[in-house]
């Protein structure tokens, strides 16, 4: 049975999107208090399906699809400009497909503005209501008010008229960066992203027997099987290990191991390889919240998935990629990376910052482990133990060197060169993924 934190959720996924939602609402229609209800919709703004907004309240929307993260919903906007809705606010769910900037004339700037985009002008009373008449929803920049005929126009056309205090270029300059962040956003991988659903997941009960085991070995290859209860919850896991040596009659619920590690479709994909390595497991049950198993993923979907991250072009730069794209292998010397300190990566008193220095560290040493020991790895552990000042414009040489190297575990030094002198000094402890 569904806890009523998950009835909640199941019933503002049921909701018309446009729908306004409230905690006194969902308390009374649900019978539940108004902590479980607050705990729920802050829940639910966190997956994406609905937007609150001051002064107007709670909405529901329209989940996000990986494919067009680059688009958002006119509530989103009102949250990224700190907006005032004056008008429209029926429409605050629906999703702009571009924003035109109007300073031309009135007649240009229409041809550019079509349905669903989104008009941002300045106290231009006519534009304002040709474009509504367009399709197209109005941010109103400059803290300006509109009259009175337009926001009746606004409300019977459901198109949002939003006024905002910042200017245009600041308004267009943070719809551009909140695109950008949730572009970065679409390219992390997630569990639920490489998974093999539930349809397709091979699972025992605890009612079966170990005969039941061999018979979804034969069938599928994996020594490893999640264990569900009659609810389909994830109770146990039963791996080879557990079956040697057992009765073929023997019920699974007997050898099973109990607690099992499981993640959810929400868990990243760097997260799920480090469990992985760590814990030496080959398969993980992925579920939801009520701990009911949705599907698994296995080592061989997690390698892969990231051998085709390393493949991707990247569309969202973070400060990872800036680091990986400044740094090449120095001519002439085996083993030696090279990476030139570029604005991006100072701190404010320009000089290399810390984190970077880091980032630089690890991508070295993840670079020299694909070259000479067709390795991944995930770091462990990272201890500088000297650094000195780099300042920007500076060319830096990175020299990992493998001091210790096992089965699952290796010890890198590395040294960071600056000219003549060395300016940091690490020790990295980092697990093997796919040696």
């Amino acid at each position: 049975m569904a806890t009523k934190h998950e009835q909640i959720l199941q019933h503002i996924l049921s909701l018309q999107v446009g729908s306004k939602i409230s905690v006194r609402q969902i308390a009374k229609d649900l019978n539940v208090s108004d902590g479980t209800a607050y705990r729920a919709i802050k829940e639910a703004e966190n997956q994406g399906i609905v937007s609150t907004i001051e002064r107007v309240g709670t909405i529901r929307i329209e989940r996000k699809k990986k494919d067009n993260f680059e688009e958002l919903t006119f509530a989103e906007i009102v949250n990224i400009i700190d907006g005032q809705v004056l008008g429209g606010r029926d429409g605050l769910h629906k999703t702009l497909s571009k924003f035109v900037i109007g300073a031309m004339q009135l007649n240009a700037m229409m041809r550019y503005t079509q349905a669903d985009s989104l008009l941002i002008v300045g106290n231009r009373l006519e534009a304002h209501k040709l474009a509504l008449e367009a399709g197209a929803a109005v941010l109103i920049t400059g803290g300006f008010d509109t009259d009175d005929a337009v926001k009746r126009l606004a409300n019977e056309k459901q198109l949002p008229i939003i006024s905002t205090s910042y200017d245009t270029f600041t308004v267009a300059a943070m719809i551009n960066r909140a695109i950008y962040d949730q572009l970065i956003k679409k390219e992390i991988v997630f569990v639920g992203d490489i998974s093999t659903p539930f349809e397709s997941s091979y699972y025992l009960t605890t009612k079966q027997q170990v005969k039941d085991w061999y018979i979804n070995n034969e069938v599928s290859s994996h020594t490893r099987f999640p264990v569900v209860d009659d609810r389909m919850k994830v109770v146990g896991m039963v791996s080879s290990r557990d079956i040697v040596g057992k009765d073929q009659s023997t019920f699974i619920d007997r050898i099973m191991s109990r607690r099992p590690l499981v993640v959810q479709e929400k868990t990243s994909l760097a997260s799920v390889a480090h469990m992985m390595v760590w814990e030496g497991i080959e398969l993980v049950p992925v579920v939801d919240g009520a701990h009911e198993l949705k599907g698994v993923v296995s080592r061989q979907d997690v390698l892969k998935a990231m051998q085709q991250i390393q493949r991707q072009p990247q569309v969202g730069e973070t400060i990872e990629d800036i680091v990986a794209n400044n740094m090449s292998q120095s001519p002439g010397e085996d083993g030696m990376f090279e990476a030139h300190v570029i604005p991006q990566m100072t701190n404010h008193l320009g000089t290399l910052s810390h984190g970077v220095f880091t980032a630089l560290i690890t991508e070295a040493c993840e670079k020299m482990m694909k070259i000479e020991k067709k390795a991944e790895i995930s770091i462990e552990n990272i201890t500088v133990y000297f650094s000195k000042p780099v300042p920007i414009d500076s060319t830096l040489h990175v020299k990992p060197t493998l001091l210790d190297v096992g089965r699952l575990y290796a010890k890198i030094d590395v040294e960071v060169i600056h000219g003549q002198t060395t300016v940091g000094r690490s020790l990295i402890m980092a697990q093997l993924i796919n040696r």
